[in-house]
C-alpha cells in the first residue's frame, strides 16, 4: 500500500465517521437539534440520488469505480460501499460542516435566504471539492476515465471541457456540477428545517 493509497483510505473513513461521532455526542449530550437529523438525512439521499450511486456504479456511459482505481483501494473502500461512504461525507462533514462553518463566519441564523451565508457555503463546497478532485480521487478522474451521466452531472462525459489545471491535475466541468446544482438547495432545505423547528418551540 502506497502512501497515497493510505491518505485516501484514512480521508474517506474520517470524513465519513467523524461526523456521525460528533452528531452522536451531541446527542448523549441533549444538544443535537431536530433539524441537524433532518439535513444530514436529506443531504444523504440528495448527493446518493443525485450523483454519488452513478459515479460509483457508471451507470449511464461511464466506467465503475473499480475499474478507476487501484486493487488496494478497491480491496478497502469496496465498490458497493464506496457511494454509502461518500454520501456520509457529503452529509457530514460537507453539508453539516459547511452550514456549521457559514454560521460562525457570518454570526447569522439560517431562517432566511442570505446572500453572505450562502457565499461562504457554496465557497467551502467547491473548495472541498476541488481539494478531492486534486488531491484525493485524482487518478479516478484522469482524462481516460469517465465518470457516468448522473442527475446533478447533466452534461455527462460528453460535454466535459477542461476548465483548469493545478499542479498538473485536470479540473473538468462534470465534476465540479454536483456541488454547483447542490449547495442552493441545501441552503433552502436547510432554512426550512430550521424554520420547521423553531415552529415547534413558539
Amino acid at each position: 500500500m502506497s502512501l497515497v493509497e493510505l491518505r485516501v483510505i484514512s480521508i474517506v473513513y474520517l470524513s465519513a465517521l467523524i461526523p456521525l461521532f460528533i452528531l452522536y455526542k451531541l446527542y448523549r449530550s441533549k444538544k443535537l437539534k431536530q433539524s441537524n437529523i433532518n439535513i444530514y438525512i436529506f443531504s444523504f439521499i440528495l448527493c446518493a440520488l443525485s450523483w454519488e450511486i452513478w459515479f460509483t456504479y457508471g451507470l449511464v456511459d461511464g466506467d465503475p469505480v473499480d475499474l478507476r482505481r487501484s486493487e488496494i483501494l478497491n480491496l478497502y473502500i469496496p465498490k458497493h460501499l464506496n457511494w454509502v461512504l461518500n454520501s456520509m461525507a457529503d452529509a457530514g462533514t460537507v453539508t453539516l460542516g459547511g452550514l456549521f462553518l457559514s454560521s460562525k463566519i457570518t454570526g447569522i441564523k439560517l431562517y432566511n435566504w442570505s446572500w453572505l451565508y450562502f457565499s461562504i457555503f457554496f465557497l467551502w463546497c467547491i473548495t472541498q471539492n476541488l481539494f478531492v478532485e486534486v488531491f484525493l480521487y485524482f487518478d479516478q478522474l484522469s482524462i481516460d476515465k469517465k465518470l457516468s451521466w448522473a442527475p446533478f452531472a447533466p452534461t455527462g462525459p460528453w460535454i466535459n471541457p477542461l476548465l483548469f489545471e493545478i499542479n498538473g491535475r485536470t479540473i473538468h466541468l462534470q465534476s465540479q456540477l454536483p456541488w454547483v446544482i447542490t449547495a442552493p438547495i441545501l441552503i433552502q432545505v436547510s432554512i426550512y428545517f430550521n424554520r420547521l423547528e423553531n415552529s415547534s418551540y413558539n
